[in-house]
């Protein structure tokens, strides 16, 4: 009985040491190499971490677009389970790798309301100092939550906005479009058709089944560029709705600078779309790899129409808090 019991004992162990050596061997973000393009030798790191418009589908795809049709070098990382290592939006407190913004030169991020450790937050705080590039999508207008006994607590969105209306230009307000009934068109906004990010897009092009969020008036140094229309439903045809919601209409992507500690001016483009599900259509894709190259200052290498075409599978889950899909480790994700 006692040599059974040992023997139970031995066998748990060694399952215990296989999982973790399993667990070991997964990677906790991944890394697409850049293929031939414009973007060679540069490198963008897309930070994902919200629990309701599903980044963690959006920036993959959006990270393979950019390193196979275009040549950037793309590190996508992930809110995950510590222990595990399985990607879990509702975890606000862990996104591990993002230790290579050190050498990236732009930041692409879509979090929402996280509360990471300090020594993660470190490499966000240092390539913001840096005044380096940013792409901030949906989310990212309130990308944390810090409480203010905390270090990086100057980041939160409800202190003086925080990174939201600091670097980006404007903090989480309110849903303006009826959420989850009423879609998103965009419009050129007056004056910025010859935009570069606008390159090989007309109006109508940009649409997401996300409703446009409120905004408030932009500051000076802050440019829309496109703006959103509310249609009546969640077609990309339907009519937009009549009344003030589109009178005026709010912007949902702009252009601003920030300026790092040394006095260096870096890029940054914000929009507020960029769930999973806008990613389908083609326009939408072509603005975000429009905004990388000019956030990084190629947009002398837009082309007139640049390559966007999904790379791989992408079937993107609806939006929605819980609905993000369970078990998925980083590696799923890998070019195949």
């Amino acid at each position: 009985m006692k040599r059974d019991r040992i023997s139970i004992g031995v066998l748990a162990l060694v399952f215990v040491g296989i999982i973790s050596s399993v667990f070991a061997a997964e990677p906790k973000w991944v890394v697409y190499e850049g293929f031939d393009g414009p973007g060679k030798g540069k490198e963008i790191v897309l930070i994902s971490g919200d629990e309701e418009y599903r980044s963690e589908e959006a920036l993959p795809q959006l990270g393979k677009i950019l390193a196979r049709h275009h040549g950037f070098k793309c590190t996508v990382v992930f809110s995950q389970d510590s222990k595990t290592g399985v990607i879990n939006p509702d975890n606000s407190h862990n996104i591990p790798g993002l230790e290579a913004l050190k050498t990236a030169d732009l930041m692409v991020i879509a979090t929402r309301f996280r509360n990471l450790v300090d020594d993660q937050m470190a490499h966000v705080d240092a390539y913001v100092r840096a005044g380096k590039p940013i792409i901030g999508m949906r989310t990212a207008t309130h990308a944390f939550n810090i409480p203010g006994n905390r270090k990086y607590a100057n980041y939160s969105f409800n202190r003086k906005g925080g990174f939201g209306k600091q670097i980006l230009g404007d903090t989480w307000l309110n849903h303006h479009g009826h959420h989850g009934r009423q879609s998103t068109r965009g419009l050129i906004a007056k004056g910025q058709e010859k935009h570069p990010i606008l390159r090989g897009i007309k109006d109508g092009d940009i649409w997401g089944p996300t409703d446009v969020y409120g905004v408030r008036p932009l500051a000076d140094t802050c440019k829309p560029i496109v703006m959103g229309q509310v249609l009546k439903g969640m077609k990309f045809d339907d009519e937009p709705l009549e009344g003030k919601k589109n009178n005026p209409m709010m912007p949902v992507s702009w252009t601003n600078s920030h300026k790092g500690d040394d006095g260096t001016v870096g890029r940054v483009f914000t929009t507020t779309m960029g769930a999973a599900t806008d990613l389908v259509v083609e326009g939408s894709r072509r603005m975000m790899v429009n905004a990388a190259y000019w956030a990084i200052g190629l947009e002398g290498k837009i082309s007139a129409k640049s390559k966007v075409d999904i790379v791989g599978k992408f079937e993107p889950t609806q939006f929605g808090f819980g609905k993000y899909k369970r078990g998925i480790m980083p590696s799923a994700h890998l070019l195949k």
